[in-house]
């Protein structure tokens, strides 16, 4: 089981969680502030940390800013608003998920669930990294992407993205010309069933195109259904 840091300075939403958490058989910390959080973090590990965005002291955004400075423990925002701004926002800071308010208890333990899954997942990629790297280049070698080290090279140049863009490339190609419904990719990418938030995904494929540059030509947008990356395979 895993050990939760909840910040939020709702304390009726801090025990919500903590209760669901707890019936799971999770342990949880709490704290009711972003300056109290990245103190926290500073001086004890967490599995994963789920943060609210706006909070006194240091906002989440903020508060995430230091947090990735000290670890990359999985971070879950949680917001009253669910504009694109703040998820690319959060994305581009490196947190794992965006939940918008009012949520689902039992859905918030399923993201929690999907992205330790994913945290492990990484762990037995970078293991199996030491016998023999996945390598996929395109456009001779202008994109050239190790999957297994989760490193991307434009024109030789390397670039950095967040862990849910890497997580969405490399999904995409390992699926070279298949038409991808949005309902599968958030169900394989994200881990989870599909609950109708269409919009994270496009935000990430928005980010996604934004950091391939010319190669998000690749990316194509099947109207009403989803996405397809096409490449030779």
């Amino acid at each position: 089981m895993y050990h939760i840091l909840v910040v939020d300075d709702e304390a009726r939403i801090r025990s919500i969680i903590k209760k669901y958490a707890e019936f799971e058989g999770h342990t949880v910390t709490e704290s009711g502030d972003g300056m109290d959080a990245v103190r926290l973090c500073r001086k004890e590990k967490y599995d994963i940390i789920i943060m609210d965005i706006m909070m006194p002291e240091l906002d989440g955004f903020s508060s995430c800013r230091e947090i990735r400075k000290v670890t990359d423990t999985p971070i879950i925002m949680l917001s009253a608003r669910g504009e694109e701004y703040d998820k690319i926002n959060g994305f581009e800071l490196g947190i794992d998920d965006y939940v918008v308010k009012p949520f689902s208890p039992k859905e918030l333990m399923l993201r929690v669930d999907a992205i330790m899954r994913r945290v492990a997942k990484r762990g037995i990629a970078s293991d199996n990294s030491k016998k023999q790297n996945h390598i996929v280049e395109l456009d001779g070698g202008g994109l050239r992407v190790d999957v297994t080290a989760r490193i991307v090279y434009i024109n030789g140049e390397r670039v950095e993205m967040s862990p849910k863009e890497y997580d969405l490339l490399f999904y995409m190609l390992d699926n070279r010309n298949i038409a991808l419904t949005r309902e599968k990719l958030i169900s394989e990418v994200w881990g989870y069933d599909f609950y109708g938030d269409a919009r994270t995904l496009d935000t990430h494929v928005k980010l996604l195109r934004r950091s391939l540059g010319e190669y998000s030509k690749y990316i194509v947008t099947i109207r009403g259904v989803g996405y397809r990356f096409e490449g030779d395979n």
